[in-house]
């Protein structure tokens, strides 16, 4: 069962998960209105959700053509449902209340680009348009989707499911602890369970960390600082939580970690500029970017990749990759492989030329090489998943920097072996060695077949005492990873690469 959602999960990019899951939402409360589950109008509801979409569209649209940067369209819907499943649903004749909405529309998508520093966002943009409704026109939300028990099945279930999608067990986790801790400090002994049941069940506490708290932007992806966040937030998130006469609200809560996460995160948005395209394998390409300004990152770590696309895919015009080039060289390369049916985004990318441009932000991942240069690595790597290795490599080699590593690099074809280059230097400049399984025809001195544990223990009879960094396709991580905890390595000496909305 658990695998099966795994393979669900893996041709969803996170950002359509989020999607498909307040539509789902969405959908199951506009049902339950006319069975009275819901008590809403359902008329008064689709309308809102109407409203919320079209109000959030026009301004997103608007400002990208101002700002001259790409429109995301996933985030702009999912902004406008989240504002629908948490402000209480307008009728057509309510001017007052179709007034609030449209504001809280307008500033939260307003918010990304005009309350934005580097053209990176510092607000949850539902968030914030919520606050400003409830500050300046008296319109707060009400989380009504997180205050009704009929619900609460379909905003666990989903919610798990972004969770897993998302690896953010640890953010979601510290903040539902902190919350419910603090809920507990601020209540009298005899209505501890009155408390934690009106908690659960009539707040929008679940709803609140599986869509608000887990958004990417907004929140540090470092896992240290996303606990600090996490703990912040349920902090005063707790409703007897105030300063003075000054109440806190859910919103307001998730603001203030904002400004933590964003003090704490890499800043800005880069602008790259495409220089040249290199092939390094068989339908596998390095386009060679020069950034808007130097672009600060250790081996290894990721970025979100925009590009403006004329007709988007369900997959969107996102995607996460993990950026190729060494800290040490000035330009920035993205190795991607592109198949026979790509999608949007990979079609878009290649048909690229000098010149052109692409959006990057959200620097992070943990992917990196260790702070100890005598701890023994081993680097997994799957056909363009040697990416994250290039980078590392290429790092140490400029560095001149020895490290005990054994690198086990698994393909299809000979054709199929990317940056020969950069491994060759690794070997004549630090020692290290790339051992190749080919799965066929594989050459004198390379493995015959795939990586396994045959040749785990042949390469490194020390295995055991060594970190296994393990990248490429799901199906390989996942095996490999199984594999490895099979003959005794340690969960807690076994890394995979990992971005959100890995697709």
């Amino acid at each position: 069962m658990i695998r099966a959602v795994d393979r669900f999960l893996d041709h969803l990019t996170m950002y359509r998960l989020v999607l498909y899951y307040l539509m789902v939402l969405l959908g199951t409360a506009f049902a339950f209105c006319f069975v009275k589950l819901v008590p809403h109008d359902p008329l008064a509801l689709a309308f809102t959700a109407a409203l919320t979409v079209v109000a959030c569209w026009i301004t997103n649209k608007a400002f990208a053509l101002v700002f001259e940067v790409p429109a995301n369209s996933e985030s702009v819907y999912i902004t406008a449902l989240i504002l629908a499943l948490i402000l209480d649903p307008v009728a057509v004749t309510d001017l007052k209340g179709i007034g609030a909405v449209a504001f809280a529309s307008v500033w939260a998508i307003s918010s990304k680009y005009i309350l934005a520093v580097g053209r990176k966002h510092l607000f949850n943009p539902a968030a914030l348009g919520v606050a400003l409704s409830a500050l300046l026109l008296n319109q707060p939300a009400t989380w009504w989707v997180g205050g009704n028990p009929w619900l609460l099945p379909f905003v666990l279930i989903g919610g798990i499911l972004v969770v897993r999608k998302l690896r953010r067990l640890d953010l979601v986790a510290t903040f539902l602890v902190v919350a419910l801790a603090t809920v507990l400090a601020t209540t009298e002994l005899a209505h501890y369970g009155a408390a934690i049941k009106e908690t659960l069940n009539s707040s929008p506490l679940l709803f609140f960390a599986f869509v608000m708290l887990t958004e990417p932007l907004t929140a540090p992806a470092q896992r240290w600082p996303r606990i600090v966040f996490a703990a912040v937030v349920g902090f005063l998130f707790a409703p007897n939580i105030h300063v003075g006469s000054f109440y806190f609200t859910p919103e307001l809560a998730l603001l203030i970690g904002n400004l933590f996460a964003f003090s704490v995160s890499p800043k800005g948005r880069f602008i790259l500029t495409l220089e040249r395209i290199e092939q390094t394998a068989v339908d596998s390409y390095d386009l060679i970017f020069r950034p808007s300004r130097k672009l600060a990152f250790q081996a290894g770590q990721y970025l979100e990749w925009t590009l403006s696309l004329d007709r988007s895919d369900n997959r969107g015009n996102r995607r996460y990759f993990t950026v190729a080039s060494s800290p040490t060289e000035q330009s920035v390369r993205l190795g991607v492989k592109f198949y026979p049916q790509s999608s949007a985004f990979k079609r878009a990318l290649g048909a690229m030329k000098p010149g052109a441009t692409i959006h990057a932000s959200q620097l992070a991942g943990d992917f990196t090489l260790p702070s100890d240069p005598k701890t023994k690595i081993a680097f997994l790597a799957g056909g363009i998943g040697i990416t994250p290795f290039r980078s590392m490599l290429q790092f140490l080699v400029d560095r001149e920097e020895v490290r005990p590593i054994v690198v086990l690099y698994g393909t299809e074809s000979q054709d199929d072996i990317a940056y020969r280059d950069v491994l060759g230097l690794a070997r004549r400049e630090l020692g290290i060695r790339t051992f190749h399984a080919v799965a066929k025809g594989a050459e004198r001195g390379q493995y015959p077949g795939y990586i396994d544990a045959r040749l785990v223990r042949l390469t490194m009879p020390d295995y055991l005492e060594r970190i296994f960094y393990i990248s490429g396709p799901q199906v390989m991580v996942k095996a490999l990873r199984r594999k490895l905890l099979a003959m005794g390595v340690r969960r807690s000496r076994i890394k995979v690469d990992y971005f959100p909305g890995f697709a």
